[in-house]
């Protein structure tokens, strides 16, 4: 009998889809020699080459290893459906459960929403992935996460979207901003100011429109991709920026204080909600956390 684990097959997947055994070992929490060696393990035991070594160029998939990793995703996700059926029937909530979550807000939503629910079921193996509005969507077809947090920005056909709140935009000032003490601000307040982008995909559509919708081009002075460097580069006064997420703190990393000012033109809010594949019956494990997600987010 050839003998295998499902951990192998696993790792197995990784490598395919990321063609990097570096990248792969990153995606599923192990060292890098622990795939190497599930690799040339499952190789051995099969009599196949699965990939072909390419120095400074990573890993190629033979055709036999093409049509193995096909075959590893099927196994992999018929082992998941003993973990649903068994949750079915016993009522108990166990087993993987994948969480991908929107980077801009993940450090403020995903911890405590993780805390609460290990705490609720310990017997659930919970993994988080930040990651951007794309990748997100990619790793629900994929069925790498089995659920994802995100905002309603461009939701394909084939991915449901379950709205969990709505969080309007507001002005992120430095506390001594001659603005900050405001009750609202208007967009054409701001046309002149300079403004630190959070320059993430669909995010930085979605602030830009803000502008567009009322004729106006902002005067962006610095672009960046990690809410923590917006916040702090806002704090010591290199300008302002927009946001859909408050923080309960008005204190960037480095000390400095920040003021958050609603913004009085009419615009449109984004909402906040968990995306699943449409059409799938969701196992016991992904409904409790749907569940969980209403009464926390």
């Amino acid at each position: 009998m050839l003998r295998f684990t499902l951990r192998q097959l696993e790792y197995l997947v990784a490598v395919g889809e990321l063609g990097s055994v570096t990248e792969a070992a990153e995606r599923v929490n192990v060292s890098a020699p622990s795939v190497s060696t599930a690799i040339s393990q499952l190789e051995r035991e099969f009599g196949l080459t699965l990939f072909v070594r390419r120095h400074a160029h990573g890993l190629a998939m033979t055709e036999a290893g093409r049509r193995f990793v096909e075959q590893a995703r099927h196994i992999l996700a018929e082992a998941g459906k003993l973990n649903a059926l068994s949750n079915a029937l016993t009522g108990q909530v166990r087993g993987p459960l994948n969480v991908g979550c929107l980077v801009t807000f993940a450090q403020i939503v995903i911890p405590a929403l993780r805390r609460a629910f290990c705490d609720a079921h310990p017997e659930v193996e919970f993994a988080q992935f930040e990651r951007d509005h794309a990748e997100l969507l990619e790793g629900l077809r994929s069925g790498r996460f089995d659920v994802a947090l995100s905002y309603d920005m461009d939701i394909p056909p084939d991915v449901a979207f379950q709205p969990l709140a709505t969080l309007p935009p507001h002005v992120v000032l430095p506390e001594t901003h001659p603005l900050a003490s405001r009750a609202a601000i208007s967009v054409t307040e701001l046309a002149g100011e300079p403004m630190i982008l959070l320059d993430l995909p669909h995010s930085t559509a979605y602030f830009l429109s803000l502008f567009r919708e009322r004729g106006i081009v902002p005067r962006i002075a610095e672009r960046t991709r990690d809410m923590s460097v917006m916040r702090a580069m806002v704090a010591n006064g290199f300008g302002y920026s927009i946001a859909n997420i408050r923080p309960e703190s008005n204190l960037a990393l480095d000390g400095g204080r920040l003021a958050f000012v609603p913004i009085t033109d009419e615009s449109r809010p984004i909402r906040i909600g968990l995306l699943t594949m449409r059409g799938l019956n969701p196992p016991l494990v992904i409904a409790r956390f749907a569940a969980f997600c209403r009464d926390l987010v």
